[in-house]
């Protein structure tokens, strides 16, 4: 099972359980997590969720098979899309307890919570460049939003990975747990469950309004669609594969 969702008192735990993979978000993944929110969302027991994954990592990025052959016509119909506006719609607080790494795509979902938790063995970036790819789930946008222009460009443009206190320092994430973010945040999620919902639900939709509002999202897509069909983008795979530096052109 891919996805293990646990119903708590007021809360759900859901965990992204492709370990061998480090829990690398597949298409199937993200249908599933797209499909477990809308289910809590419509559970007026539950009152907020938490996002973590498995066997001490959250998500180390998208699964590279799967945009290994994706050419840029199949990104503008991907399913992913769908999924990612689903997760990104779901009203309730969501939590990402992010121990590990939390990187590509991974990071865009912790990116996407509403409160970010990291554990001390966190590390997130957004290393697409290195693929010859960018994030394209709005994760740079979001990035910028949080961390600022210099941080979020010397993130992107570097693909350097940080980790967790430095994070917190960037203002990217909400609380620093000396153990496991679980330790934190399942609390923080049952502390959420026992307070006003519909006040809560209209928090959120408010702040991410406000948000969302001033974020080129669709241009981000509009331009990792277009860097699918590249030359570089299938180097960038090759070497990674390889495990070597890529030899980019400019292709």
């Amino acid at each position: 099972m891919e996805l293990i969702v646990d119903h708590m008192q007021g809360w759900a735990r859901l965990t992204l359980n492709r370990p061998a993979q480090k829990n690398a978000l597949n298409t199937a993944l993200l249908a599933a997590l797209a499909e477990a929110l809308a289910t809590c969302a419509s559970d007026p027991a539950l009152r907020a969720v938490v996002l973590t994954g498995a066997d001490g990592n959250f998500a180390a990025g998208a699964d590279i098979a799967e945009i290994e052959t994706k050419t840029a016509a199949e990104g503008a119909v991907d399913p992913r899309k769908a999924h990612w506006a689903a997760i990104r719609a779901f009203p309730k607080p969501l939590i990402a307890a992010v121990d590990g790494f939390a990187l590509g795509g991974g990071f865009e979902l912790a990116l996407m919570a509403d409160v970010m938790i990291l554990g001390p063995t966190a590390r997130v970036g957004l290393p697409e460049t290195n693929l010859g790819l960018i994030p394209g789930a709005g994760g740079g946008q979001r990035l910028m939003a949080l961390a600022g222009r210099a941080r979020a460009m010397r993130m992107v443009l570097t693909g350097e990975v940080i980790d967790a206190e430095t994070a917190i320092d960037w203002g990217i994430a909400a609380y620093l747990a000396e153990g496991p973010a679980l330790d934190l945040a399942e609390p923080l999620a049952q502390r959420l469950a026992g307070r006003a919902p519909l006040a809560l639900m209209a928090a959120k939709a408010a702040l991410l309004a406000g948000e969302e509002s001033a974020l080129a999202l669709g241009a981000e897509r509009e331009a990792f669609e277009a860097l699918l069909d590249t030359e570089d983008k299938a180097e960038g795979i090759r070497a990674f594969r390889e495990r070597r530096k890529p030899e980019f052109q400019g292709k």
